[in-house]
């Protein structure tokens, strides 16, 4: 098994932890994971920031500890204008990043599971501008599907 210094050191060796490297921008999942912060109404908020000259959201995953509402601040702190496209029920949110601004955003997401977001301008997204919002969590109840209990691990 891999230790956790061990994968960012071959990260490193490949040059798949930076800009302009191995790679144009960083591989999903080298990035930090961060927690959303919970305040006492049950509204989650957080920050994710491109930092200058990286072409990559930091933190890379955003993990929220259940479905609901999340305030989000997003800060471009790049040269570059960028874009952020956001999951949300009801409809995706869209906010133009000018290089050195900060936007803000309120989504619902309301399950469990992966929720992707990018910069979809200027061909960011192919340069590594992809990130994740993981939503933890049980199914409810009135979503599941009608099978047989399956086996856990």
């Amino acid at each position: 098994m891999t230790t956790v210094q061990e994968r960012e050191d071959l990260l490193n060796e490949l040059g798949l932890d930076a800009q302009n490297r191995a790679a144009l921008g960083r591989v999903l999942g080298t990035g930090r994971i961060e927690r959303a912060t919970e305040r006492a109404d049950g509204t989650m908020e957080a920050t994710i920031r491109i930092k200058e000259d990286e072409i990559a959201w930091d933190p890379a995953i955003l993990v929220l500890p259940h479905g609901g509402d999340l305030e989000l601040t997003i800060i471009n702190d790049d040269k570059n204008t960028h874009a952020c496209l956001l999951p949300s029920n009801g409809d995706k949110k869209f906010i133009w990043l000018l290089n050195h601004s900060k936007g803000r955003a309120k989504l619902n997401l309301d399950g469990p599971g992966y929720y992707w977001y990018s910069s979809p301008g200027g061909n960011d997204e192919g340069r590594g501008l992809t990130a994740a919002i993981v939503v933890l969590g049980e199914v409810p109840p009135e979503a599941r599907l009608d099978r047989p209990a399956q086996p856990r691990p």
